[in-house]
């Protein structure tokens, strides 16, 4: 492949509206180095020094979509094969050092913009619209995430503390929980999308409280009650298939680590009315909850991006000042509160790396090429996002001191 500068493209890539758009654009990077090999072989370079990302077109439909409707339809376009790239997560990195660069004033073409927003809000969270999107991402298999996942089946940001391992700094993350919601025995405490059962098991073996936790995935309440039964915790822990608006009853805690997200911005207050209503008086709730940046949440909050259309559908990032808006207007207050965005970029790189390592394992469950394309962008989609700050995820503690 031959590099080479704007002045020298062949005469086919100068007439192509697509590539001298993008060329143009590109011209004003800033910050990091960006190869852009064309469908000819021709190599662009853009910018200097760190980071560094290469992009091989296998034709220009990328540059049309990304012109036409937008990222959303650029991601679309990698999930169909047409780009390359040896490092997705440097190629983020980039972007987001250059914003100015890659949004190229445009928001997404009106028909396909307008396309994608009916289809999340197809996806509101419901009774039944919650159950069906929650089946749709962690139905897809125990075995598939025991491929990738530490040895605790958490998927949800460990926090780490030196150069320890995932399943330690899962562990640990468990047990700031744990301690900021000041666990103590024979405590009643409710978890409010409960996973595999790792954080039930933590309370239950290490803090001797009786735990309830409440999922709407058949696959992750199988693994759970099979998980209470083999370490004979199940005397204190439970699980059911229940949708948090249905629970009963009264608790000293509650504890809810990344399930807000999937809540959705039209239920909010229904979430905060019901840990409300759970909540003993003077009862601490802990959450643990991806952010987005305040000054983009508006935005955000009437766009659909690629993780709403392809990864959690109806899901929906709160920023700091909306989430506490929520809690404050429901008769909650937020007391303390803990960010540690740094730990989830490097828990989504140490995924990412395991998920390529354990490929072939997964592959042969019966997935395809475009499933691990769609998975790897999204992996690094959101490593590179946390290591720049655009996304967030932090602890916060919640009292029902208004009782």
């Amino acid at each position: 492949m031959s590099e080479t500068s704007l002045s020298i493209l062949s005469f086919s890539e100068t007439s192509n509206p697509w590539v001298r758009a993008i060329t143009s654009q590109l011209q004003n990077l800033k910050e990091g180095h960006l190869s852009l090999t064309l469908p000819s072989g021709q190599t662009l370079h853009f910018g200097e020094g760190d980071p560094h990302a290469s992009v091989i077109l296998k034709n220009n439909t990328p540059l049309r979509k990304l012109i036409l409707n937008g990222d959303l339809a650029l991601a679309e376009s990698y999930l169909d094969g047409d780009w390359e790239c040896p490092d997705l997560t440097a190629l983020f990195d980039v972007a987001l050092a250059n914003e100015h660069v890659f949004s190229l004033d445009n928001k997404g073409g009106w028909l396909f913009r307008n396309l994608n927003r009916l289809r999340h809000l197809l996806n509101a969270n419901s009774k039944q619209g919650s159950k069906r999107n929650i089946s749709y991402h962690y139905d897809l298999g125990n075995d598939f995430y025991g491929h990738w996942l530490d040895e605790t089946m958490t998927y949800s940001s460990a926090l780490f503390q030196g150069d320890e391992s995932l399943e330690s700094a899962q562990k640990r993350k468990y047990r700031t929980i744990a301690d900021m919601a000041e666990l103590k025995a024979e405590e009643k405490v409710l978890e409010i999308g409960c996973g595999w059962g790792g954080f039930s098991q933590i309370a239950a073996e290490e803090y001797d409280c009786h735990i309830d936790g409440l999922t709407l995935s058949q696959e992750q309440l199988a693994f759970a009650q099979n998980r209470y039964t083999q370490n004979s915790i199940d005397h204190l822990a439970r699980a059911s298939l229940t949708d948090y608006r249905d629970a009963t009853g009264q608790y000293d805690k509650i504890v809810s680590i990344e399930m807000f997200e999937a809540v959705g911005y039209e239920n909010w207050d229904t979430y905060f009315k019901a840990v409300k209503k759970l909540l003993k008086p003077g009862g601490v709730a802990v959450l643990q909850i991806i952010l987005i940046e305040n000054d983009r949440f508006e935005s955000y909050r009437k766009g659909v991006d690629f993780i709403q259309r392809y990864i959690f559908p109806g899901g929906l990032l709160p920023s700091v000042d909306a989430l506490n808006e929520s809690v404050t207007k429901n008769g909650l207050t937020l007391t303390d509160s803990h960010l540690f965005g740094t730990s989830y970029a490097k828990t989504c790189e140490i995924w990412q790396k395991n998920f390529q390592h354990a490929w072939d394992d997964i592959k042969s469950l019966g997935f395809d090429q475009r499933f691990k394309r769609m998975w790897e962008y999204y992996l690094s989609y959101c490593e590179a996002g946390f290591k720049a700050g655009t996304i967030n995820v932090g602890l916060f503690k919640i009292v029902n001191d208004n009782a």
